[in-house]
Order: C-alpha cells, then structure tokens, then sequence
C-alpha cells in the first residue's frame, strides 16, 4: 500500500507541475507548438537522469522514494501520449515541418537533457 501512495503522491505533483509549465508555456509562447510538452519532457528526462544516477551510484535513497521521483512524479510530469497526440495533430493540420522538429527536439533535447542528468549527479560530491 506505501509503494501505491508513493507513487500516487508523485503522480498528483506531476501532474499538476505539467499542467502549470503547460499553461505558462501556451501564454509565453503562444499555442501554435506544443512548446508545454517540450518543456516537461526534457526536464523530466535531466530529473531522471540525475535522481536514478545519485539513487544508483551515490546515495543509499529508499525504493519508496524512488517510486514516488521516477514513476510517481517524472510519470506525472512528462507527457508521451500528449507528445503523440500533438504530433499527429500538426501533421493533420499540414504542420509537417513543426511536427518534425517537435519529434526531433523532444528526443534530442529528452536525451541531452538525461546525460546532462546523469553527469550532472556523478560530477556533484
């Protein structure tokens, strides 16, 4: 029951955080690019970079934790089938080209942004 709440008191902060940064990034940007999902999805992929890496290499961190940070909060917080649907959405509007520069910058920026992490918690201590 504790591994449950863990990851549902993630899950609830995760969410809520996409939904903010979302929210912010439509106002700030404008809603033409799913600038929102961009955004959530690289900072979630440095968060679990860096909290898997100090979890696994550095820090003695309960499986508590880990689920509440990696399946509960980066979970909530990044966006897959939003990314997806976006996506699609821009190719059925004729966007091809937005919709290939949001495929590729989710995975480039996502995976920079996870080795960033990574490196981020071996260099730290």
């Amino acid at each position: 029951m504790m591994k449950i709440l863990a990851v549902a008191i993630g899950g609830s902060i995760g969410a809520v955080t996409r939904y903010l940064v979302s929210t912010w990034a439509a106002g700030r940007f404008g809603p033409s690019f799913p600038y929102g999902t961009l955004i959530v999805n690289v900072i979630g992929c440095f968060i679990i970079g860096a909290f898997m890496t100090l979890a696994t290499e550095r820090l003695l961190i309960s499986p508590y934790w880990r689920l509440l940070v990696t399946v509960g909060f980066v979970g909530g917080l990044t966006t897959f089938s939003s990314f997806s649907y976006e996506t699609f959405k821009l190719l059925e509007d004729a966007e091809v080209a937005a919709a290939i520069s949001n495929v590729a910058a989710n995975c480039v920026l996502g995976f920079f942004a996870t080795w960033l992490g990574m490196l981020t918690a071996r260099l730290a201590g």
